[in-house]
């Protein structure tokens, strides 16, 4: 991701600079109440989504609500950029190796969300990732950058490509088989940041989908393409909602603002809860990024000193998440599996999503996962390696049945 941090602020620097110059003027919005934020409802729908700062109690209960009896497995997808090609690698391995079970639940964050469907899906949608993450359709996201849309508009670059990319591989046959698998009683949620409320957005992909309806598949379409846009970069999604008579857009943006990875809603990670669940769980978390620090002579510009610090922030908020989760893991006795990009793989020397480097850490991400050596039992530690150690042994994955 520092590369993309990078690639991010050497764009936005002469544009802020002329932001400061010139001014800008705004794009005006219906005004709407914190009241209204409350109780909004989306397609008229209250059962859409959730949120990540909910009470413990209505969480457990939409946690274990349709589930089967026996073990439930839980994948969690991180974001990273042009690093989610590790994650499409990891699961094309994983299905190469022969263990990947079908999960209950699949969450999806930023680039992750791009990705949670398919991995929900299963298996036979494993071309499709491969073809996201490797066919040069994502170098297009970020062609030809636009100063004026930062001063004038809402980001850098229009979004026009993502709906696009979106709009290829998600249409209604995908959400059918979707609504499908959530009739059984799987869960599939993609993480929305609401810029309005500052909350993170937890969205019901699989109700969405068994809405049938074309206004939902303009939803789900709408939820992926705000959960990847990283705001400034990419204008946010403004979905429309109402709430008390009124009718209004709310502003979503990249779910990673307020969550790098959705492994349980700070709900349960800020508070020593427990969960309500009598099956065995075992948790799969991908991490579409390096974990581990790393030294670098950071050079004494601008531009480099404020990447490094946002990609110092981003790794430091991730480390505390996964460290929450693997104490959570522990007091609930859950498995806890975590795999990411070793800090010794080589970072792409160009900027953005860059096809050759897709394809490379596509293919490190698969031969990881096809060797079966790919999981961690917990958070790395810096003074050793996370596959060496009394504290990370790992283990051939367990399919889970």
């Amino acid at each position: 991701m520092k590369r993309f941090y990078i690639f991010v602020i050497r764009s936005l620097f002469v544009p802020f600079t002329m932001l400061a110059l010139l001014g800008c003027s705004t794009l005006q919005r219906i005004p709407y109440s914190a009241a209204d934020a409350t109780s909004s409802r989306v397609l008229n729908i209250g059962e859409l989504r959730r949120y990540s700062d909910e009470p413990v109690s209505s969480l457990n209960e939409e946690a274990t609500h349709g589930t089967r009896s026996g073990s439930f497995s839980y994948l969690a997808i991180s974001g990273g950029g042009a690093d989610g090609a590790y994650g499409a690698g990891i699961l094309n391995g994983w299905t190469g190796a022969g263990t990947r079970p079908e999960f209950s639940t699949v969450s999806g964050v930023s680039t992750g969300a791009l990705i949670a469907p398919f991995a929900f899906l299963g298996s036979s949608y494993d071309p499709v990732l491969r073809d996201i993450y490797t066919s040069g359709i994502a170098g297009t996201l970020l062609e030809s950058p636009n100063a004026l849309s930062v001063l004038f508009g809402s980001g850098l670059y229009g979004n026009s490509k993502l709906h696009d990319l979106i709009a290829r591989y998600i249409d209604q046959d995908t959400l059918a088989a979707i609504a499908a698998q959530h009739a059984r009683g799987r869960v599939l949620v993609v993480v929305t940041t609401n810029l309005d409320t500052q909350r993170t957005v937890i969205w019901d992909m699989g109700r969405i989908a068994s809405l049938g309806s074309p206004e939902a598949l303009g939803l789900f379409r709408d939820v992926l393409a705000a959960s990847v846009s990283i705001p400034v970069v990419f204008p946010p999604m403004l979905i429309q909602a109402e709430a008390n008579g009124s009718s209004f857009q709310e502003m979503h943006v990249d779910g990673g603002v307020t969550a790098p990875v959705l492994t349980l809603p700070e709900a349960f990670l800020l508070h020593n809860a427990t969960l309500s669940r009598s099956a065995h769980t075992e948790m799969y978390v991908l991490m579409n990024s390096k974990l581990e620090r790393d030294f670098q002579l950071v050079p004494n510009t601008t531009v480099g000193i404020a990447a490094r610090a946002s990609a110092s922030a981003t790794k430091t908020q991730t480390r505390s998440v996964l460290q929450a989760t693997y104490d959570f893991a522990g007091r609930n006795n859950l498995g806890f599996n975590l795999t990411f990009v070793d800090k010794e793989m080589t970072s792409s020397n160009t900027l953005g999503f860059d096809t050759d480097y897709m394809r490379a850490l596509y293919q490190y991400g698969y031969d990881k996962a096809r060797s079966g050596n790919f999981w961690a039992k917990a958070p790395p530690l810096d003074d050793r390696s996370p596959l060496k150690g009394r504290t990370m042994r790992t283990s051939a994955v367990r399919a889970v049945h």
